[in-house]
């Protein structure tokens, strides 16, 4: 784990509509749900004004700790001005120090593994605004890696 500072940055993304919670692996499910319509959809395609091709996974608006309800969106990293196209909405994701955590091995099981160690550790999280970058190195579901950021206190 790094502690790292990031700077503030804007998404355009497809959202969950909802809230979810990681009770019965239903987060799984509505995770893999949101993933295969953003997929299907050719969504990272249609975000005007893209700064890369990194595809974020945002965890926020948490009602408590990880085990309450929180809501979920996928989207990309685009400058402040983008103007927002239908059907998607915007997040700006605020400054702060970060718990850095790479996941790596097969997908989607590195990531899940990843989440249980942060649960089980030490790190002191806000519970604000937590995320997941997918980028080349997450192509390959049988040796992937994914950056995790955790905004801690």
């Amino acid at each position: 784990m790094e502690k790292i500072k990031n700077d503030a940055f804007k998404l355009i993304e497809l959202s969950l509509g909802g809230k979810m919670t990681n009770q019965n692996g239903q987060s799984g499910i509505d995770c893999g749900n949101l993933w295969q319509k953003f997929e299907k959809g050719n969504f990272s395609e249609r975000i005007p004004d893209r700064l890369n091709n990194e595809i974020y996974a945002v965890y926020f608006n948490y009602e408590g700790d990880y085990t309450q309800l929180f809501s979920y969106f996928i989207g990309c990293k685009v400058k402040n001005d983008t103007i927002i196209t239908q059907g998607m909405t915007h997040m700006s994701i605020p400054s702060g120090n970060f718990t850095k955590v790479v996941a790596k091995g097969k997908m989607p099981d590195c990531v899940a593994n990843s989440w249980n160690d942060i649960s089980n550790s030490n790190t002191e999280r806000s519970y604000n605004y937590d995320y997941e970058v997918y980028d080349e190195r997450s192509r390959d579901w049988n040796d992937a890696e994914v950056d995790i950021f955790v905004l801690v206190c």
